[in-house]
């Protein structure tokens, strides 16, 4: 399937996650980055060496939950948009996602939080609301929060059509 539409399957999504979803009651990266391409910025960008890909720059590269903070440095590093960051908190599912649009959303706001189809599952709030700087490569990073069941299917949000 992949490698025909370019969309993941769920085991494939589900192995970038950590096994025990305990881990997720702190921050951590996911890394959705599911090709060997010659990329490296991610492991450069992280302070706490939590990101290796090694010399070979085409290898995948491999999270250690153990030392990720979550801090999301390696968001808005990464050129692909393949990583954000996931966090459960009582009983939602928090994520910190990079967003390269003009238009940002407002904190408070709820938006359409998508599958990796585009579809719509389910709507999300607005958290917080990083805006894109030259240090960030010029990538906003946005906290959403939805209900915990879309911790496997959310990848990103877009604003609301009007309805009428």
């Amino acid at each position: 399937m992949f490698e025909n539409t370019g969309i993941p399957t769920p085991r494939m999504i589900r192995a970038q996650f950590p096994k025990d979803k305990k881990i997720l009651f702190r921050p951590k990266a996911i890394i959705e980055c599911y090709q060997e391409i010659p990329c490296q910025p991610c492991e450069q960008s992280c302070p706490f060496n939590a990101i290796t890909i090694g010399s070979d720059i085409y290898k995948r590269p491999h999270l250690d939950f153990a030392k990720c903070t979550g801090c999301g440095i390696c968001i808005a590093a990464c050129p692909g948009q393949a990583i954000m960051v996931a966090m459960i908190e009582n009983g939602k599912v928090y994520f910190k996602i990079p967003y390269e649009f003009d238009e940002l959303p407002k904190v408070g706001e709820w938006w359409d939080a998508l599958d990796r189809e585009g579809k719509v599952i389910s709507r999300c709030k607005i958290e917080h609301v990083s805006r894109a700087r030259e240090k960030t490569h010029h990538t906003s990073v946005i906290t959403v929060s939805l209900e915990q069941p879309y911790l496997y299917q959310f990848i990103t949000i877009k604003k609301p059509s009007i309805r009428r």
